[in-house]
């Protein structure tokens, strides 16, 4: 049997470029982290200079903030070169001549610790120029050496950075932070509101009988005697794990009774919705188009009509008409029957179409006064081409905030048309429970509708962003 060995020097070519692949590759890991990096620095830097972001980036990254205030307090050195003395004197010098213009005479140690503060804000993100504050500390640390372990160790605010990085998504995730807080802040403003109420949850419902016993039994029991914070804090914790308790009155589960009422006002609002926008944007265009004519102001005339008929009274003439004199469809809402929609979809839909087509029609008449609306026609396009491609896109943003609006009070509930047709809707049962004034249920019913309006703002917000060319490159070049 014989052997046969590769010649030295061929060996030592491979080895040499398994050596060269080897650190080539470390070397690319390497300058992927340092990338990675750099872009999470440059909005954490734009970010971290205002004091709700300073605090939250504190807590996201504790392991690494406690470590880099460890090392700044005992390890850090804090010499000065002779280029920061010399801008540090500059900057004291022009003070110092600034106060005594003023007639206000700083100490030494003032106008030095002033210097300081300027020249660190002023070149706290200058690479070429170093400062010796925390700030600069802090960031050199997080986005220094060995960056997977600073990931590790500060995980929870590269999530939140990542949000930052596309301009759209922090668009969004921006305004979703703003519908939390908003959220909160109804929450403290309705509760607040309540729990200063005059009227008692305990006298409105065991009644004028009821013997100091029962009401303090009462109050015990809902936790009612306790003080105003511990109320409020349980209420906004119960908003945010989704238990809001039960009703005073009824003793019900206060998030299924919700839940059970939101199905029936989603399906009357999405319909008289889709009826409206059906029928009211060509009316609008058509108006538009035909300004100033007999069908112009008959349209508006109508649309008029419609939009100042109360929705109590046009519900009541409806069932006057449809029902007791015609009888052709139900006078109150039955589940069984899907014809005892059409009366309150219709009430709904009128005020909504007549908003609609006023709006539509002012937008449209104010696009086709611009000088690309005549280009397009002198063109040659038809009118349904210059319709389509230059008037409406242009015209729609103004219908579709209007829509949005209309949208989130419908969603809300319509108590009164509810009220009318007997609908046990969310609006009719947020009216009934507020005068008990059962906190729970009101609580629950007023955090429904602002999640609903926060939605509806951030879908139109979304909406925005995708059809206007302008608010996308303004979101983009947002720093």
């Amino acid at each position: 049997m014989t052997y046969s060995f590769l010649p030295i020097h061929k060996l030592s070519f491979i080895f040499y470029n398994l050596f060269i692949l080897y650190h080539s590759k470390l070397l690319e890991i390497k300058l992927q982290g340092v990338i990675c990096m750099y872009h999470y620095q440059k909005p954490f830097k734009s970010l971290y200079s205002k004091w709700f972001y300073r605090v939250l980036f504190s807590i996201l990254s504790l392991p690494i903030f406690l470590y880099a205030c460890i090392k700044y307090l005992f390890v850090n050195d804090k010499k000065t070169t002779l280029g920061q003395i010399h801008e540090l004197t500059e900057l004291e010098n022009a003070l110092e001549k600034k106060y005594t213009f003023l007639n206000q005479p700083k100490s030494k140690s003032a106008l030095q610790k002033e210097a300081r503060a300027i020249y660190n804000h002023r070149n706290r993100y200058n690479n070429q120029k170093t400062t010796k504050d925390f700030t600069s500390f802090f960031t050199d640390i997080l986005f220094g050496k060995y960056p997977i372990i600073k990931i590790i160790f500060a995980f929870p605010l590269f999530i939140v950075l990542s949000f930052y990085l596309n301009p759209i998504v922090r668009y969004i995730f921006e305004r979703i932070i703003m519908t939390i807080v908003v959220m909160v802040g109804v929450v403290i403003v309705v509760f607040t509101i309540l729990y200063f109420s005059p009227m008692d949850a305990a006298y409105s419902i065991l009644g004028p009988d009821a013997t100091k016993d029962q009401i303090h039994q009462f109050n015990e029991q809902h936790h009612l005697n306790s003080p105003y914070l511990v109320q409020l804090w349980e209420a906004i914790k119960g908003v945010f794990t989704f238990n809001l308790g039960t009703t005073y009155k009824g003793n019900d589960i206060v998030t299924q009774a919700i839940g059970a009422r939101i199905p029936i006002t989603l399906l009357i609002a999405v319909i008289a919705l889709l009826i409206a926008i059906l029928i009211a944007i060509p009316i609008g265009i058509i108006s538009a188009l035909k300004r100033n004519t007999w069908l112009d102001i008959t349209l508006m005339i109508i649309a008029l009509i419609g939009l100042s008929i109360p929705n109590f009274w046009q519900g009541l003439l409806f069932i006057l008409a449809f029902s007791l004199k015609l009888d052709i469809f139900p006078p109150s809402y039955i589940p069984e029957n899907p014809l005892s929609l059409i009366l309150p979809v219709l009430v709904i839909g009128t005020a909504m179409a007549a908003s609609i087509t006023r709006m539509t029609r002012s937008s449209v008449l104010e696009v086709m006064r611009n000088d690309y609306v005549m280009t397009a026609y002198a063109k040659g396009l038809s009118t349904t081409q210059v319709v389509i491609r230059h008037i409406f896109k242009n015209a729609i943003i103004p219908i579709i905030t209007l829509i949005g609006l209309l949208v989130a009070e419908l969603l809300g509930g319509s108590a009164v048309t509810e009220q009318v047709f007997n609908i046990n809707g969310i609006g009719r049962y947020i009216v009934q429970k507020q005068f008990v004034p059962d906190i729970p249920a009101v609580m629950g019913g007023v955090v429904y509708i602002s999640l609903v309006i926060s939605l509806v703002n951030l879908a139109i917000d979304i909406f925005y962003a995708i059809v206007d060319p302008k608010l996308r490159e303004e979101i983009k070049g947002r720093e």
